[in-house]
């Protein structure tokens, strides 16, 4: 059975999983829709760089 000769430091092991972290998405503030929208891409109202872009209708639900 595999077994380590020594113990693996602190150091090693942190440099070993610096790699493992979660992603935050890149979410800012929207001026023309008033909400909160990941970058690159189309608010829920539409908007994409301060013009509307798709036309969203409110009897579709």
């Amino acid at each position: 059975m595999a077994v380590p000769a020594r113990k693996t430091s602190k150091t090693k092991k942190r440099m070993r999983r610096g790699h493992i972290k979660l992603n935050v998405p890149n979410i800012h503030f929207d001026a023309t829709s008033g909400e909160y929208r990941l970058s690159h891409h189309v608010s829920p109202k539409g908007f994409y760089k301060g013009q509307q872009v798709v036309n969203i209708d409110k009897t579709q639900n």
